[in-house]
C-alpha cells in the first residue's frame, strides 16, 4: 500500500474513541466481539460505536462477520501486520543490528529469562492464573479444579479485576459436591499478581468477557495467554433448580476444558502451536451436567 492508505489508516487510529475500540479489538484476536459486548466495555453510545466501527472498517481495520442473528466484529490481522512492517521498513535505514538494542530495551520490563515452554528446561511447575471480574465462581472452579487435576505439574491461582470480591456460596457448594478442597480458596484481586514477590506466571487465562476486554498492563514475562469465556453462573435467572445448574454447567465447561489443557504436551510445542491449541480449547464446546460426575477427591 502506498504512502496515502496508511496515513488514512493512521488517522483513523488518532482519535481515542476509535484507538480504544481498535485496541479491544486486538486484545479479542483473532475471535470477534459483539457490538454489545464493546459498547459495554468502554461505555459508547451504540451509534458512536457504529460510526467509530464505520471508519476503521473504511481504512481496512476491521471487519464484520454475521453468525445466526448475532454480528461480530474484528480485525482484520493481515491489515495490521501491513500497518505495522510500514511503520518499521525504514528503521535505522534497515539495520537490524541497530534496531535490536532498541526493541531488547522495550521489552527488558517483560523478559524474566529463558522461554519457560522450552524442553530445554528442566523439569518444573508451571504457574497458572485465571482471571475474571469477580473471582467468585468461575475463576475459583477453573483453580480448584487444576490444582486437584494437575497437581505437581500446575500451580493453579485465581483472581477478579474488581477492588473487591467474595466467594459465592452457591459455587463452594458445587466444589465441595465434587469433593474439592475448599479451605484455602479466597477471592483475591490480580493486583496481588503483578507487584514484587508475586509467583512468575506460564499461563493466564480470562474465563469472562469482561475481563478479557478490559486494558491491562502486560504481565511480566510473556506469559501465553488465552480466552476461554463463558456465561456467567451468578447472574442467572430462573428458579433455584435452574440456577444450580447454571453453575453445575459452568462447573462443567471449565473441567471439560482443563482436561484438554492438561492432556497438551507443553514442553514438546512451541508457543505458536501451544497458542493455537489453547485457543482451539477455549472455542471448544460446553461441557453438559451429565459430565460433571467425578470421583470425590
Amino acid at each position: 500500500m502506498d504512502n496515502e492508505s496508511h496515513a488514512a489508516t493512521l488517522t483513523a487510529l488518532g482519535h481515542p474513541g476509535r484507538l480504544a475500540v481498535f485496541r479491544l479489538l486486538a486484545r479479542r484476536a483473532p475471535d470477534g466481539v459483539r457490538p454489545s459486548e464493546i459498547a459495554d466495555a468502554l461505555g459508547l453510545k451504540p451509534t458512536t460505536l457504529s460510526a467509530h466501527v464505520s471508519l476503521l472498517a473504511r481504512v481496512g481495520l476491521v471487519n464484520s462477520e454475521r453468525v445466526g442473528k448475532s454480528v461480530f466484529y474484528r480485525i482484520d490481522l493481515e491489515r495490521v501486520g501491513a500497518l505495522v512492517q510500514f511503520l518499521v521498513a525504514d528503521c535505522c535505514r534497515g539495520r537490524p543490528e541497530l534496531c535490536v538494542p532498541l526493541a531488547a530495551h522495550a521489552l527488558s520490563r517483560l523478559d524474566t529469562g529463558p522461554d519457560p515452554m522450552s524442553a530445554t528446561q528442566p523439569e518444573r511447575v508451571f504457574n497458572v492464573l485465571f482471571i475474571c471480574t469477580g473471582n467468585s465462581a468461575r475463576s475459583i472452579f477453573a483453580e480448584a479444579i487444576l490444582a486437584r487435576e494437575g497437581a505437581g505439574k500446575f500451580r493453579a491461582f485465581s483472581a477478579g479485576t474488581r477492588p473487591r470480591s467474595e466467594l459465592n456460596p452457591q459455587a463452594i457448594e458445587v466444589l465441595e459436591k465434587f469433593g474439592h478442597d475448599v479451605a484455602g480458596l479466597r477471592a483475591k484481586n490480580v493486583d496481588e499478581f503483578q507487584g514484587p514477590g508475586a509467583p512468575p506466571l506460564d499461563f493466564v487465562f480470562t474465563v469472562c468477557d469482561q475481563a478479557a476486554n478490559e486494558e491491562c498492563p502486560p504481565w511480566p514475562g510473556q506469559p501465553i495467554s488465552a480466552h476461554w469465556g463463558m456465561p456467567d453462573p451468578v447472574k442467572a435467572e430462573g428458579n433455584e433448580a435452574e440456577r444450580g445448574l447454571a453453575f453445575l454447567r459452568a462447573y462443567a465447561t471449565l473441567r471439560h476444558r482443563l482436561t484438554g489443557f492438561l492432556a497438551l504436551p507443553v514442553a514438546e510445542l512451541d508457543r505458536v502451536s501451544l497458542q493455537s491449541r489453547l485457543d482451539a480449547i477455549g472455542r471448544s464446546d460446553a461441557g453438559t451436567p451429565a459430565e460433571t460426575t467425578v470421583e470425590a477427591g
